[in-house]
């Protein structure tokens, strides 16, 4: 016999446990045990007033943004309707059942301020490859590197001639971060040949037809990687040439060294890495490591580099 919907008076307390609605092998999870956002508050501290109403927990935005990177959701506003739907994204992100999703402008607002000013996704990065440098991922004896090109979010249809210049009214956010990278080796300063066509929107971004399409307007994403585990050691943007591309890669052999004590006894690259500018400064960078060990490590070291 066919049953019956039963309906059922709405109870007046429910119990509900989030914790154990998640299941224990979700990706989360697996992400949470090695996500330390604790020092998040005192690297934003000066960047704050001491006086108004409470900002948004830096931290919750950290989560938020951890999880959009890692599921694919590129539109902030789908991002903070997921964040409110998902009961696994809120767990991640500490918000319980009832804890406010923030509006999607907060994100730009702080990515292109405080975020910014305190230089806070690096330490974020680093600190997540401090833990895998903790836990013995990282080996140190080979690094790749190479780059990725990242589309623009910038109209190709609308480019003006190089030669032209940007017009006198362009005015804007972006008309302001180019001007101040004009000098840069990574960005204006990577070459003195005029780009075929600038975007008035984004000029910063580089006219390319590297993919041997379309030519587009795009950035350069360099890695640097640890060749053992595949883990990223560092990462470093440019415009879309190759002249900063290789500048990329010295500025984070040099930044890996600094700040992690990695030298790569190898160092795997395409051709164009391979210019005799290139090895004479990855020589003198090997010298150079030389003389900053100590005397007992010095010979196994040289032995390493083959010097």
């Amino acid at each position: 016999m066919m049953g019956h919907r039963q309906v059922e008076q709405a109870a007046l307390f429910y119990e509900f446990s989030l914790e154990r609605h998640i299941p224990a092998d979700h990706w989360l999870r697996s992400i949470d045990r090695f996500v330390d956002l604790e020092q998040i508050r005192p690297d934003l501290a000066p960047f704050y007033s001491s006086i108004g109403r409470p900002s948004i927990d830096p931290e919750l935005i950290i989560r938020m943004l951890l999880i959009g990177y890692c599921f694919g959701i590129r539109s902030e506003r789908r991002l903070c309707d997921e964040v409110h739907l998902n009961l696994a994204y809120g767990w991640f992100c500490r918000l319980g059942l009832d804890g406010a999703v923030p509006d999607h402008s907060t994100f730009s607002k702080n990515r292109h301020g405080r975020f910014r000013q305190s230089d806070l996704f690096r330490r974020v990065f680093e600190s997540v490859l401090r833990r895998c440098i903790e836990e013995r991922l990282v080996g140190g004896e080979g690094f790749a590197v190479d780059a990725s090109l990242i589309k623009a979010d910038a109209n190709r249809q609308k480019g003006i001639e190089g030669d032209k210049g940007l017009p006198p009214e362009a005015a804007g956010r972006a008309i302001d971060e180019y001007l101040a990278v004009l000098d840069d080796a990574a960005f204006g300063a990577a070459t003195e040949v005029t780009p075929k066509f600038v975007s008035p929107s984004d000029p910063a971004a580089r006219w390319t037809g590297a993919h041997g399409g379309q030519a587009f307007f795009a950035y350069s994403t360099n890695y640097l990687i640890d060749i053992e585990n595949a883990i990223i050691v560092d990462v470093e943007a440019t415009t879309a040439i190759r002249q900063a591309e290789v500048l990329a890669a010295k500025r984070m052999i040099e930044r890996s060294l600094k700040r992690f004590d990695l030298y790569p006894s190898r160092l795997l690259g395409d051709s164009g890495y391979g210019s005799a500018e290139m090895l004479a400064w990855l020589h003198r960078a090997a010298r150079y490591r030389l003389r900053q060990v100590g005397a007992h490590r010095r010979d196994l070291l040289a032995r390493r580099l083959r010097l």
